[in-house]
């Protein structure tokens, strides 16, 4: 009899890992009371971003990260656990179900080098709440991959997250993982494909029209008159375009071009399963967290960068004096502060100093606290979330033009994503530069800060700017 059981679970066993390993439905429910193993295992140097162009299905979620000055990406795919949240909420709803899949996980492998982690990816619309009926993000989506690809410096890792059903011979299990792992051939992920990228041919929907160019400067000048009766002191206002291609975009090679013209920034991607991805280049870190040590940017205020040194240190030098810059970025950093005070925090801020990106550069102060007990890392994106570098201030009026203003949804635009491992490390950046693609067709976004002394015709070329920044990427 005993044989016989044992026959029966490993017949289980390889039913429920070949469901696993193609994307199909469990053939059980995957709770909070459900054990989940999760198995990493060193794998030679790969480009994770050409893994997931092989792996990934398009009809589940999916989450790319890179920071290439820093050399860390991850690509994860597929759903062991996930959440959907439409509420105020949202956040704490959050932190409570992250807490609850970690409380789950049994990690195995090699976990004891840095970057080996399992990580739950998280991404949140700008808006706690949409006017659309047929959106296409949630307020929030929170998933536990099945899988994921790690790159930390030299080192890479593939990481599965398996449910596990009854008492199911974990030994066995690991050991089938791991052949599997090792009959990948991984040499033919070392790097992206390099085939020919062709020329996208678009229809650009009035790009820089006279009538796009017409209403966003009326409403400067409509938001000018608000600052002017002390009705606000700041709003971003954010501009959408429609471009429609030929082909279907590709996603990949337009994240591998952000990449190269955007070394310094966090290169991301969000999929969900109706075959729409979120991709953008953003340069603006809204919450990191390691060993309990926080760091947030406040960033704004900003200027191109010039075509010789000369003319760069003289943009440089122009921006560093420029009265109206320095009041746009004073509000993101007396924001966060403060925010982070009314915390218990004990935040400190470096000297200003400037974020030079490829093609335009900001006003850039990091500051830094000491996380302590107590605080988790989504009350922290919580209370900042949307930071004046984004919205504007005070945050209720600004809500209300911004909906006024902006004649689209923001969705995942100028909000925040990223993810959170076991130790409560995590990193968050904010939606910015980025474009919601889907097929061939792409809506890409960009926004202005404006405070007194705004000139509409200056902040429509700072618009023009950064679309123009993305549109050359897309592929």
């Amino acid at each position: 009899m005993p044989v016989i059981s044992q026959e029966n679970e490993f017949i289980l066993d390889r039913l429920e890992l070949d469901n696993f390993w193609h994307h199909r439905s469990f053939s059980f429910s995957v709770d909070e009371s459900t054990k989940i193993l999760s198995f990493v295992q060193k794998i030679p140097v790969v480009d994770p971003l050409a893994v997931l162009q092989q792996f990934a299905p398009t009809n589940t979620l999916r989450f790319y990260w890179e920071n290439p000055s820093k050399q860390e990406a991850i690509a994860a795919w597929g759903i062991t656990r996930n959440l959907t949240i439409e509420s105020n909420a949202r956040f704490a709803k959050t932190q409570s179900f992250i807490k609850s899949c970690f409380k789950q996980i049994i990690s195995e492998g090699d976990t004891n080098i840095n970057g080996s982690e399992a990580r739950i990816f998280c991404s949140f619309s700008f808006f706690s709440q949409s006017e659309l009926a047929n959106k296409s993000h949630p307020a929030a989506t929170i998933f536990l991959p099945r899988f994921q690809i790690a790159k930390k410096n030299k080192n890479h890792f593939f990481i599965v997250n398996f449910p596990l059903v009854n008492q199911q011979n974990l030994k066995q299990i690991k050991t089938q993982f791991s052949q599997k792992i090792q009959s990948i051939d991984w040499s033919r992920y070392e790097q992206l494909s390099t085939r020919e990228r062709e020329e996208v041919s678009w229809e650009e929907r009035n790009l820089f029209s006279a009538q796009n160019s017409q209403y966003f400067k009326s409403t400067v000048r409509s938001a000018l008159d608000s600052i002017a009766i002390d009705e606000l002191s700041k709003i971003v206002i954010a501009h959408a375009v429609d471009i429609k291609s030929e082909k279907h975009f590709n996603v990949t090679d337009s994240l591998s071009n952000l990449r190269e013209r955007h070394p310094d920034c966090y290169i991301f991607a969000i999929g969900n399963d109706r075959g729409q991805d979120f991709i953008g280049a953003s340069p603006e870190r809204l919450v990191s967290i390691q060993n309990k040590q926080l760091v947030t940017d406040a960033l704004a205020g900003s200027a191109p960068r010039g075509k010789s040194t000369s003319e760069d240190v003289q943009w440089a030098n122009i921006l560093l004096k420029n009265r109206k810059e320095k009041r746009e970025h004073q509000a993101v950093s007396d924001f966060i502060l403060e925010r982070l005070q009314d915390m218990g925090l004990k935040p400190h801020q470096l000297p200003l100093q400037l974020l030079q990106l490829s093609n335009i550069q900001h006003l850039w102060t990091p500051i830094y606290a000491h996380l302590p007990k107590g605080i988790d890392p989504l009350d922290i994106v919580a209370q900042l979330h949307p930071t004046p570098a984004v919205a504007g201030v005070p945050n209720k009026i600004v809500f209300d033009k911004i909906r006024h203003y902006e004649k689209f949804d923001r969705a995942l635009y100028a909000a925040p994503l990223g993810w959170i491992d076991r130790r409560e490390n995590c990193e968050f950046v904010v939606g910015i530069r980025s474009a919601l693609i889907e097929k061939n067709r792409a809506r890409l976004y960009a926004g202005a800060g404006i405070v007194s002394g705004s000139n509409p015709d200056k902040e429509f070329v700072e618009i023009q700017l950064k679309l123009q920044s993305l549109l050359k990427a897309l592929v």
